[in-house]
C-alpha cells in the first residue's frame, strides 16, 4: 500500500531521525568512547525530529532547527546547574515548563520545537549530578542538531510548500480576472480559494501568525483577499440566480476596473517579490466614487439616485474599501515600520509600533486565565514539576521517564489524558516484557543491541505514530531499551522501572488534568464567544454615531482594540475546541465559526465605513432614528446571544425593528445605505447564529 501524504511524511521523518540520532550515537559511544554525549547526541534528534512538530519542509525545517541550538545548549546548562537540588530543578522546570509551553502564542515556527526543548531539559536535570560532563553534554546536542539539520536538507526533505505569499498571489489574480468580467471566474472557483485562504488551510511553516509587524499585516492582507473573493463569489452567483447581470453603472465599472488593476498588480509583485502598487491610486479612485454618488443621490432626475442602484454600488464600494485594505497592508509588510502613522490608525494599529512593544501586547493578550494557551501552559508546568519533585523525592531509577510521561500523554481534557494513559500503559506492558526478554536472550552482548538499535528505531519511528499510543510507547521502549544497553550495563530491570516511571507520570498527568481545566477548551469558547460577540455589540452604536456625529469635521472609528483582543482570544479556544475529541462537542453545536465571522464582519465595518464615508451633516430624523434604533437592537441580539452561550436559559428574542426610512433623493442617501447594508449583514448573521444554537441541559 502506497502512504498517503500523512504517511509519507511520517516516514520521511522517521528515516531523518533515524540517520542523524544513529551517527551521532555510534560515533562518540564506539569511535570517541564519550557515553554522555552519546546519549545526548541520541536524543536530541530524538527530540526535535519526533517529538517536536517542526513547520515546513527542507530548508525550513534546517533553519528552524538550527535556531533551536542556543536554546537547547543554556536549556541542559541549566538542567545541569539545578540537578544537584530536587527544590531547584522543580522550580526550573515550573518556569522552564510554562515558558516553552506558552511560546505556542508566538506562532507554529516559534512553538513548533518547544516540546523537543523540554525534553533536553529534562534529561539535564536529573541525577546524576555531573558538572564536569556538561562539555560533552552541550557536544553531543550541537553534533544532534547538526546531523538533524543535514538530514533534513538532504536525506528526503520532500517538496516544498506553497508559501503564504504564493497563496495570496493566485487569490488576488482570480479576484482581478473576475473584478474585470465576472464570467471568466466561477463562484465555486472563488470560494475554493476561499476556502484556501484559512490558516487552518496553510502549511504551519507559512502560516503569518506571528506577533511581528510583517506577520500581522500579512494575515490582514490575506483576510482581505478572502473577503474580495467572497463577496465576488457572492455577486456572481446572485447575478447567475437573476439570469443575467445587473447593468453596471458608469462609476461602478470605473472602480470595479480600478479593483481589477490593483489585485492583479499586487499578485504580479508578489510572485515576483517586489513591494505592492501604491495604494493611492485606489483610494483617489474611491474618494471620486463617492464625490459622483453624492451630488447624484441628491438630483431626483437622475437615475443614479435610485435605491437599487445605490445598494448595487454599496457592493461594489465594499469590495473597493477590501482590495485598498489588502494593498496597504501588503505595503506594511514589504516596507515595516512607516517613519509617519498610517492612516487610519484603528486599521493599521501596528504598522508604527516596535517590535518589542508588538510582542508585548501578544504576550500580556493571553497572560489570563481566559486563554486557553495561559491554561495549557499553567497545567504542563505544574505536572512537569510535580513530576520532578516526585521522581527526585523517591530516587527513582530512569526518574526521567515520569516527566516525558507527563509531557507525551498529557492532553486538553481530562477525558482525552484518561484515553491516552489507557494505551500507553498498555503499550509499555508489551513493550516491556518483549525488552526484558531480549535482555535476558542477548545479555551483554553488546554487537547485537548495535545491530537491531537501526531498525528498531526506524520501525517504531515509522509505525508508531500511525498505528497509535500503545504501538508508539511499546516499540519506543524497545528502543530505549536498545540504547541504554549499550550505554551501561542493564539488566531485565530496567524494563520494570520503564513501567514504573510512566505508571507515575500518567497519574501525575490525569491529576493535573483532572484538578486544571478539565474540561478543556469546552467551557472557554463557551466564555470567550461570549464577550466577543458582547464587545461586537457595543461597536455597532459607536460606529453608527461616529457617522450620524454633525460636529466632526471626518468620522472617528471608535476603538476596535479591545474587541480584537476577544477576537484572538476567542480564535484559539474554538482552535483547540475544534482539535478535541468529539464527545466534548456534546451540547456545543452552535455556529462557533459564524460569531467568529460576524465579529470580522463588525471589526471591519467598524474601521472602514468611517475612513471612507462622509460626515452627515443634515440627516433626516427618521432615518438617523432608525439607525440608532437598529444599532441597539443588534446589540441587545449580540447581548442576548451571549447569554445563551453561557447559560442554559432561552430568551425568545423581541421584535425585529421596522425598515428603515431612507430619505429620496439626499445627500446622505448613500451613506445611509452603505450603513443599511452592513447592519442587515449583521443582523442576518445574529439570526443565523442564533437559529444554530442547541445547548443542553
Amino acid at each position: 500500500m502506497t502512504p498517503g501524504p500523512a504517511g509519507a511524511v511520517v516516514l520521511r521523518r522517521s528515516i531523518q531521525v533515524t540517520c542523524s540520532a544513529s551517527v551521532g550515537f555510534y560515533a562518540f559511544l564506539y569511535g570517541l568512547q564519550q557515553s554522555a554525549a552519546a546519549l545526548y547526541a541520541l536524543f536530541t534528534p530524538i527530540a526535535l525530529g519526533l517529538l517536536s512538530t517542526i513547520p515546513g519542509t527542507g530548508r525550513q525545517q534546517a533553519w528552524i532547527t538550527l535556531r533551536t541550538l542556543p536554546f537547547g545548549v543554556v536549556l541542559v546548562a541549566l538542567g545541569t546547574a539545578l540537578a544537584g537540588s530536587t527544590a531547584a530543578a522543580v522550580g526550573g522546570m515550573l518556569i522552564v515548563g510554562f515558558l516553552l509551553t506558552f511560546s505556542v502564542m508566538a506562532g507554529p515556527r516559534t512553538a513548533g520545537p518547544a516540546p523537543g526543548l523540554q525534553l533536553l531539559y529534562i534529561l539535564a536535570c536529573f541525577p546524576p549530578y555531573a558538572p564536569q560532563t556538561l562539555g560533552a553534554r552541550l557536544t553531543g546536542v550541537a553534533v544532534g542538531v547538526a546531523l538533524l539539520a543535514l538530514c533534513q536538507v538532504f536525506v528526503l526533505s520532500g517538496p516544498p510548500a506553497t508559501s503564504f505569499r504564493i497563496l495570496l498571489a493566485d487569490t488576488l489574480e482570480a479576484a482581478a480576472a473576475a473584478a474585470a468580467d465576472p464570467t471568466r471566474v466561477s463562484a465555486t472557483r472563488l470560494r475554493e480559494l476561499s476556502k484556501g485562504m484559512r490558516l487552518s488551510q496553510v502549511p504551519p511553516g507559512e502560516r503569518p501568525t506571528g506577533p511581528g509587524r510583517r506577520d500581522r499585516a500579512l494575515a490582514q492582507a490575506g483576510a482581505a483577499a478572502r473577503r474580495i473573493v467572497d463577496q465576488l463569489a457572492s455577486q456572481s452567483a446572485a447575478s447567475m440566480t437573476a439570469g443575467a447581470p445587473p447593468r453596471t453603472d458608469r462609476p461602478s465599472a470605473a472602480l470595479r476596473e480600478r479593483v481589477a488593476r490593483t489585485c492583479k498588480d499586487m499578485g504580479a509583485a508578489l510572485r515576483a517579490g517586489e513591494p505592492p502598487p501604491a495604494a493611492d491610486a485606489l483610494e483617489k479612485a474611491i474618494r471620486r466614487f463617492q464625490a459622483e454618488r453624492t451630488p447624484r443621490a441628491a438630483d431626483p432626475q437622475d437615475p443614479g439616485a435610485d435605491t437599487g442602484v445605490l445598494r448595487r454600488q454599496a457592493a461594489v464600494l465594499t469590495l473597493a474599501e477590501s482590495t485598498w485594505i489588502a494593498v496597504t497592508a501588503l505595503g506594511v509588510a514589504v516596507v515595516g515600520r512607516r517613519s509617519a502613522p498610517l492612516p487610519p490608525r484603528e486599521l493599521f494599529w501596528y504598522a508604527d509600533l516596535p517590535t518589542t512593544q508588538l510582542w508585548a501586547r501578544r504576550i500580556a493578550g493571553n497572560a489570563t486565565h481566559r486563554s486557553v494557551w495561559f491554561q495549557n501552559a499553567v497545567r504542563v508546568a505544574c505536572g512537569l514539576a510535580l513530576a520532578r519533585l516526585v521522581a527526585g523525592t523517591l530516587d527513582l531509577a530512569h526518574g526521567f521517564w515520569v516527566l516525558l510521561a507527563v509531557l507525551t500523554l498529557g492532553r486538553t481534557t481530562v477525558g482525552a489524558t484518561w484515553r491516552a494513559v489507557r494505551q500507553a500503559m498498555v503499550g509499555n506492558l508489551v513493550g516491556a516484557v518483549a525488552a526484558g526478554a531480549l535482555l535476558i536472550a542477548l545479555g551483554r552482548h553488546l554487537d547485537a543491541y548495535a545491530v537491531l538499535l537501526v531498525p528498531g528505531m526506524l520501525i517504531a519511528f515509522a509505525l508508531g505514530p500511525r498505528l497509535g499510543i500503545a504501538y508508539a510507547q511499546g516499540l519506543f521502549t524497545l528502543v530505549v531499551t536498545l540504547a541504554f544497553a549499550q550505554i551501561t550495563p542493564t539488566t531485565w530491570r530496567l524494563s520494570e522501572a520503564r513501567i514504573v516511571d510512566v505508571v507515575t507520570g500518567s497519574v501525575i498527568g490525569l491529576l493535573c488534568g483532572l484538578l486544571a481545566w478539565p474540561a478543556g477548551a469546552r467551557r472557554e469558547v463557551r466564555r470567550t464567544m461570549a464577550s466577543l460577540l458582547r464587545s461586537c455589540g457595543t461597536l455597532v452604536p459607536a460606529t453608527v454615531e461616529a457617522l450620524l456625529d454633525s460636529t466632526a469635521a471626518a468620522p472617528s472609528p471608535p476603538a476596535t482594540l479591545p474587541t480584537l483582543h476577544h477576537l484572538r482570544l476567542a480564535e484559539a479556544a474554538y482552535a483547540q475546541f475544534r482539535s478535541e475529541p468529539p464527545a466534548a462537542w456534546e451540547g456545543m453545536q452552535a455556529d462557533w465559526h459564524g460569531v467568529l465571522i460576524v465579529a470580522y464582519h463588525t471589526v471591519l465595518g467598524a474601521q472602514r465605513l468611517p475612513c471612507f464615508e462622509a460626515p452627515l451633516p443634515d440627516v433626516p430624523p427618521d432615518a438617523g432614528a432608525w439607525a440608532r434604533r437598529t444599532a441597539a437592537e443588534l446589540t441587545a441580539d449580540a447581548d442576548r446571544i451571549a447569554a445563551h452561550f453561557t447559560t442554559v436559559e432561552h430568551h425568545a428574542p423581541g421584535p425585529r425593528p421596522p425598515g428603515p426610512s431612507l430619505p429620496e433623493h439626499h445627500p446622505a442617501l448613500p451613506t445611509l445605505i452603505d450603513l443599511e447594508v452592513w447592519l442587515t449583514d449583521i443582523d442576518r448573521q445574529l439570526t443565523r447564529i442564533e437559529d444554530s444554537v442547541r445547548l443542553k441541559t
